[in-house]
């Protein structure tokens, strides 16, 4: 399964729960990929929040979006994940989406990181609604994120099962460390 496959298994789910009018996060913009999509499916009374880091991922998000025509229903902020609750009151958010990594086709060494990652996670797990969900799909290997995808992991496991089901999906057979995609649903 390569990235492309991993990505879709995740907008599949993100289809599933974004409707029209819900406000969404991008939590780790990238190059706009999940900015368009949550962007599409919230439509015109909608609206995306994406985060990044990187000036390249705000000038690659805003050139994907108007290329496809998306609603003018979103806001791209160079700023850090771990300032979303400044963006988004509790409990309102139907969707989070996050990209563990570095920003593909970009410099490895602004990658996330676990101690702020889980800080993101922690604050986005007040601004989901009930019933909203984040899909997070956590890159490693190599050059990045193998204590990140640890710390990540053992975060999710303690998330308290009476609020939050946490499905974690594994590519077991494929070689290379792949991605591990995560839903979390607030129950």
């Amino acid at each position: 399964m390569n990235s492309y496959q991993i990505t879709e298994w995740c907008a599949h789910f993100i289809r599933e729960q974004v409707k029209p009018g819900d406000l969404c996060i991008d939590a780790t913009m990238g190059n706009g990929n999940d900015t368009l999509l949550l962007s599409t499916l919230c439509g015109e009374d909608g609206h995306v929040t994406a985060f990044d880091i990187q000036e390249q991922a705000l000038i690659h998000t805003k050139k994907r979006l108007a290329d496809a025509g998306a609603p003018d229903n979103y806001t791209l902020l160079l700023e850090s994940h771990i300032n979303m609750n400044r963006y988004a009151e509790s409990d309102s958010i139907s969707c989070i989406v996050f990209n563990l990594g570095y920003l593909p086709g970009g410099d490895h060494k602004k990658a996330t990181k676990g101690d702020s990652s889980i800080q993101a996670l922690t604050q986005s797990l007040t601004l989901l609604k009930k019933g909203g969900m984040i899909s997070l799909c956590i890159y490693s290997g190599g050059d990045s994120g193998f204590q990140e995808r640890d710390q990540v992991l053992s975060w999710l496991k303690d998330l308290d099962s009476k609020k939050y089901l946490v499905i974690r999906s594994d590519y077991y057979n494929r070689p290379n460390n792949p991605p591990i995609p995560v839903l979390i649903i607030r129950l």
